[in-house]
């Protein structure tokens, strides 16, 4: 990938002179703990005999000593050493991560450089160094100091974890919180984070895969803590205000944002063919152009123009019964986007979020969340993030049978899909499936900004298909007087899908609908439709705002209901490989005009959902609490049958 206006490149030659500093760092140097304490196994002594690599040990398994400061320094090179035991040659592992390591602080190095120049502080360097530096800059020079060694700290923690990433394998370890975060200067900022990780290495790399963990999982911490810190007004615009390119390693740097490698998940899946879905027409069809709608991204702008012009869903659900097609329906929305990115050589990553991410510790959950995230967000990649089950992955808040784990993913999720720094670039889109959607979190669940009623089959001629697909062809029995799949014929089925909804189906909403309607005559103008979305929400108080704008970016999605030609898809350069102004005016032309029709059918299938979901919540609730009366009036039986 060449070098693109927007970014700024950090070049080779700038990164490896630091190359002989990095080594220094690495091989040893003094530093006393200023804000965390230290931890570390107790040393074993050695007869002269011995070699001198150095081997810190405890004689005794488990036994932990605590000091301040290590007597001899910190030696990361020999402290990654240890983590094979006493094999006395380094092995693959050991030298990717000493070489990540070392290359790491180069490019950290040579950020710091590029900062430096960028805000003059260089030339106050060199003033501070002869002498000559006023009283009146010393504020100014204090605070660039700070702002490089925020630099120089996130991209050296970014840049570990970006380049160590291949050598990750299922072992995860939990280093606890970074500490020593210090920001006097850039040199104390990197001495700072190079003695902690020693610390955690010297706890918790019993093994080489441990040892890789560690030093990935404390990449992670430390970025998050200085992404933290340098929110505190820190003079960083140097930094964050340029995207910066180091090209050998395919890393791009931007700001305080995680990089991540742009490579896709295996997708092990069977994927499905959308007439092997059967029933479920209106998600099908809204999957399908989802998918389309993802390919227009444009990698130079980093925009959709979908997302720009209106109409992208960046969230949705998918309810339904058990067995009624969801799984079917990821199956062919995620088969659809990789072959669309096969042919056009884009880099898809699909990546599934399940109850196997909920950690029993403290804080592990939510940085899986993050991960998962981040990795799906990548502006480099086309992604597709999925939410299996999500009623039993995130908790309600204030539902005490819901995990600290639960309740931590329920906040990583909220922030991420509506939050206050959410982006929707048009890149990737995340749903989240629940045969139980009452469960899920109000304020999570409204986050959603489209519905997918995934009810499965529902007609004769559905269960007629879905019947002879299962059978296969390996049989002699006739299909009779039926012509199969002219039912799934995606535009026909839509449409009357779509007009099911001019009227709601849910009883209490029916009733709102009918009453309004009667008082008001037809909702044809913006003043009655408002005037049904407010009984709406008298008769359900959880209609909030937020719903509103889920109904109109749904009425958006209407307006680009169009499919985009399967030509454009096959054959790149016809749409795809365009200029993004060119591909806007491309689909503006496509845009349709929006009807009255459409909101009222938009308002109708959201707030169908609301109630249903609302309605088995009640009901759940409802039969907990007789449930409970049922055993408070056993035990009263049985605590006066004892008395007596």
């Amino acid at each position: 990938m060449s070098v693109t206006s927007d970014l700024m490149e950090l070049r080779e030659d700038a990164i490896r002179k630091h190359y002989a500093a990095a080594n220094a760092m690495l091989e040893g140097f003094d530093h006393t703990p200023r804000v965390a304490s230290g931890a570390e196994p107790a040393t074993q002594e050695r007869s002269s005999g011995i070699g001198t690599r150095r081997r810190f040990r405890s004689t005794t398994p488990g036994l932990v000593t605590r000091s301040t400061a290590r007597p001899d320094g910190v030696h990361l090179l020999d402290r990654i050493a240890e983590a094979d035991g006493d094999d006395p040659l380094v092995s693959p592992a050991q030298a990717a991560v000493m070489h990540g390591l070392r290359r790491a602080l180069g490019i950290a190095l040579a950020m710091g450089e590029a900062v430096s120049d960028a805000t003059g502080l260089g030339e106050l360097k060199r003033a501070n160094l002869q002498g000559s530096l006023g009283a009146d800059r010393k504020a100014e020079f204090s605070a660039l100091l700070e702002g490089e060694a925020l630099a120089v700290g996130y991209v050296f923690a970014n840049a570990t974890a970006f380049l160590l990433a291949s050598q990750s394998s299922e072992v995860t370890v939990d280093v606890g919180e970074v500490q020593e975060v210090l920001t006097d200067n850039a040199q104390l900022a990197l001495h700072g984070a190079l003695w902690e990780l020693d610390q955690k290495l010297a706890l918790h790399a019993s093994d080489e895969p441990r040892m890789v963990a560690t030093v990935l999982a404390f990449a992670e911490q430390l970025m998050e803590r200085i992404a933290l810190r340098a929110q505190n007004g820190a003079r960083t615009g140097a930094f964050t205000s340029a995207n910066w390119r180091v090209e050998a390693d395919d890393l791009t740097l931007r700001g305080f944002t995680p990089a991540t490698k742009a490579k896709s998940t295996t997708l092990t899946m069977q994927f499905k063919k959308p007439n092997e879905v059967v029933g479920n027409h209106i998600a099908k069809y809204q999957a399908m152009r989802l998918a389309k709608m993802l390919m227009a991204y444009d990698f130079e702008r980093r925009l959709n123009p979908f997302a720009e012009l209106g109409g992208f869903i960046f969230t949705f659900m998918g309810d339904g019964a058990p067995g009624t097609g969801k799984t079917t329906l990821i199956q062919m929305m995620a088969g659809m986007i990789h072959e669309y990115c096969q042919n056009a050589g884009y880099t898809f990553r699909y990546q599934n979020f399940g109850i196997d991410n909920i950690d029993s510790y403290q804080g592990k959950s939510g940085q899986n969340a993050k991960a998962f995230i981040n990795n799906v967000l990548d502006p480099s990649v086309i992604g597709f993030g999925t939410i299996d089950d999500i009623d039993q992955i995130a908790g309600k808040r204030g539902d005490r049978q819901s995990s600290a784990g639960q309740q931590e993913v329920t906040a990583v999720f909220m922030e991420a899909f509506a939050g206050a720094n959410t982006v929707v670039r048009g890149n990737c889109t995340f749903g989240m499936f629940s045969n139980f959607p009452e469960n899920v979190d109000d304020a999570l669940r409204q986050r959603a900004g489209a519905r997918f009623l995934v009810d499965g089959p529902q007609t004769r001629e559905d269960y007629i298909d879905i019947l002879a697909l299962l059978m296969g062809r390996k049989h002699d029995i006739p299909l009779g007087d039926h012509e199969l799949y002219a039912a799934q014929a995606i535009q026909k089925a839509v449409a009357a899908s779509f007009a099911s909804h001019n009227r709601p189906k849910e009883p209490g909403l029916l009733e709102v609908f009918d009453r309004v309607s009667s008082q008001i005559g037809a909702l044809d103008t913006i003043a009655k439709m408002g005037t049904y979305l407010k009984a709406i929400q008298e008769a359900d108080p959880r209609f909030t705002g937020r719903a509103i704008k889920n109904i109109t970016d749904a009425v958006k999605v209407r307006a680009m209901d169009f499919e985009l030609p399967d030509d454009w898809m096959e054959q790149p350069d016809l749409f795809l490989f365009k200029p993004y102004d060119e591909k806007a005016a491309m689909i503006e032309e496509l845009r349709r005009p929006i009807t009255t029709q459409m909101v009222i059918q938009e308002i109708n299938r959201y707030a169908d959902s609301e109630f249903r979901y609302a309605d088995k919540s009640d009901e759940v609730a409802i039969e907990g609490m007789v449930r409970d009366f049922g055993r408070q009036e056993e035990a009263k039986k049985r605590w006066l049958e004892g008395k007596g």
